[in-house]
């Protein structure tokens, strides 16, 4: 069976997606910090799919943690779908750019970006060893709109796209990804924005199928939103809504 990493995996738009991989037979290795929340996903999903979930707690800045899911996965026999989904915000709650911790840019950096490539070059060996090897990096609008408050996770998000847009140039075999979710009813909206916290937004149970779309056809690699792959798609062998 197929084989996807996914970072930031236990909660959110993470064990969203991996969701939505398990049902189609994925097997899947899953990163987050907090381990016995991490291993409650990993249990959820092996017993409604029935495929192998291997759960590595650890923080992906870290040389060894990502050394250590590459070759979880190559323990379940490759490596085709490498999804960076793990992020921070760099200060919670938000706040202008001159009130913005630089010890909190370089966190959400150092996560963001730097974690992100680090886990790409560990894994490159084995995704271009895949048939159809994959990378997605989970982007937002604040890379690319001038949000007050959301100045320095922008940023981080902004150098992300670049990373996917030069790694699809560098890559030709790969798929190269980097998908914006739209707002989302999550831990890190609300840490971010406290106030709106309470406002009804899309879970990301109904953002996830989107991803599904790009795997199954896969187009060359680029910036999508998701909210438009989701338009006309009815999910895996559908037709037009």
């Amino acid at each position: 069976m197929p084989v996807a990493l996914i970072t930031g995996g236990s909660k959110g738009l993470g064990r969203a997606l991996a969701a939505e991989l398990a049902g189609q037979g994925w097997d899947l290795v899953l990163d987050a910090r907090t381990a016995g929340v991490l291993e409650e996903t990993a249990r959820d999903l092996r017993g409604r799919f029935g495929t192998r979930v291997v759960a590595v707690p650890g923080d992906v800045t870290d040389a060894a943690h990502r050394a250590d899911l590459v070759a979880a996965a190559g323990a379940l026999g490759g490596l085709d779908l490498l999804v960076s989904n793990a992020s921070v915000l760099g200060a919670e709650p938000l706040v202008r750019l001159d009130a913005l911790p630089l010890e909190g840019l370089r966190r959400a950096l150092e996560t963001n970006v730097v974690a992100a490539l680090g886990l790409v070059q560990e894994a490159l060996p084995s995704l271009r060893a895949a048939e159809a090897g994959a990378v997605v990096v989970i982007s937002s609008d604040a890379a690319a709109e001038p949000y007050p408050t959301w100045g320095g996770y922008g940023a981080s998000k902004a150098a992300l796209d670049q990373l996917a847009a030069v790694l699809g140039a560098e890559e030709p075999g790969l798929r190269v990804w980097a998908v914006d979710p739209g707002d989302m009813g999550t831990d890190l909206y609300a840490a971010a924005v406290p106030e709106e916290a309470d406002e009804v937004r899309p879970t990301p149970e109904s953002v996830a199928p989107a991803f599904l779309r790009l795997i199954r056809e896969r187009p060359a690699g680029g910036r999508f939103a998701a909210p438009a792959l989701l338009e006309g798609w009815a999910g895996p062998g559908g037709g037009p809504r």
